[in-house]
């Protein structure tokens, strides 16, 4: 009896030392992951050329790559969400940074913010002409001042004060854009209370917004936006973007969601914070609550065909939702998996 005591006991420490060993393998690998957008709006095959399709693939592909390799090294979440969003600010493509688009009085003006999950910190920058990079402006107001948002020039004052270099207005200027603003004028004349006659430059190629959330091994989330805003807008009007809670959330007990359509919307109904909500005190899984706030509550409120979200929750699980016919979009993950997707239907 005691040789069979001994054996059933030295059996039980091997299957514990097991179990323990892919307990600390798991732990070892805590999940990463990463999702972007960069617009939902009208977008279609048949309005873009087989090369600009390509073009947009490509600059997603890296945006998604960049934030990742932050990730994978060891990175936080707050510098993969600034990397990722970085290289479409950079690019003329989005309505972000340097491609942003034309207010009526012909200029440029953006909006950022960024939001860590961890402690629900955030920082915010509103009506900046001059910045390069308005997320990573955001991320100093966060970082730097006891303050959440800052706008015009003030805070292009702190900007300086950071060594923040200050680009001129034609850095941001691009033809397309400013073609954009020149159809807008012309349809003025026509008073209608629709949205994307309003803003003409809503359609097209879509909003342009862009955002990034990520998930890092240490289990932090954050979240960040960046946006041109409106083509043919108010000077002065501000968006959704910059403000946490509509455009922009993360918080690390429920999940990270970046907004992109018309701005209006989004901050009327606190659309990403009430995916967190949806999340916390419903006990909803994040699909459910993404799905439910663009294809029931926003268009309950009036907004069809009018924007979309991403989100990531603190599992690495992956969502993402547009009430238009396309979304610029694309995520990595927690298995490695690299997506990039732009039409409905893909």
């Amino acid at each position: 009896m005691r040789i069979l005591n001994c054996i059933l006991f030295s059996a039980c420490m091997l299957i514990a030392g097991a179990g323990a060993q892919t307990a600390n393998a798991a732990s070892a690998n805590p999940p990463i992951a990463i999702v972007i957008h960069g617009g939902a709006g009208t977008i279609s095959p048949k309005d873009m050329t087989p090369a600009l399709e390509a073009e947009y693939r490509s600059t997603l592909r890296q945006a998604l790559t960049s934030g990742y390799a932050v990730l994978k090294r060891g990175g936080t979440s707050l510098d993969a969400v600034q990397a990722a969003i970085e290289v479409m600010e950079d690019s003329p493509l989005f309505n972000a940074g340097r491609g942003s688009v034309f207010t009526h009085d012909g200029k440029n003006e953006m909006d950022a913010a960024i939001m860590d999950g961890s402690n629900l910190k955030a920082g915010g920058v509103a009506d900046v002409q001059h910045i390069k990079n308005p997320i990573a402006l955001a991320r100093l107001v966060m970082e730097k001042t006891p303050h959440v948002l800052l706008v015009a020039d003030g805070a292009e004052q702190f900007a300086v004060s950071q060594g923040m270099p200050l680009m001129p207005a034609g850095y941001f200027y691009t033809q397309k854009r400013w073609d954009e603003l020149q159809r807008a004028l012309k349809k003025e004349g026509n008073k209608t209370t629709a949205l994307e006659e309003q803003y003409p430059g809503t359609s097209a190629h879509g909003f342009g917004t862009v955002g990034a959330v990520a998930l890092d091994r240490y289990g932090n989330i954050a979240a960040g936006t960046s946006t041109g805003g409106l083509t043919n807008k108010l000077d002065g009007r501000v968006g959704d973007s910059p403000l946490t809670g509509d455009g922009t959330y993360a918080n690390n007990a429920t999940c990270g969601a970046s907004g992109t359509g018309t701005g209006e919307y989004f901050m009327r109904l606190n659309l990403t914070k009430d995916v967190s909500d949806l999340m916390q005190y419903k006990g909803w899984p994040l699909k459910k609550a993404v799905d439910y706030e663009i294809n029931d509550k926003l268009v309950k409120f009036g907004g069809k065909n009018s924007g979309g979200l991403i989100a990531l929750d603190h599992n690495g699980n992956i969502a993402t939702a547009f009430n238009t016919t396309g979304m610029y979009r694309g995520w990595i993950d927690s298995r490695g998996r690299v997506v990039v997707k732009i039409f409905k239907g893909e």
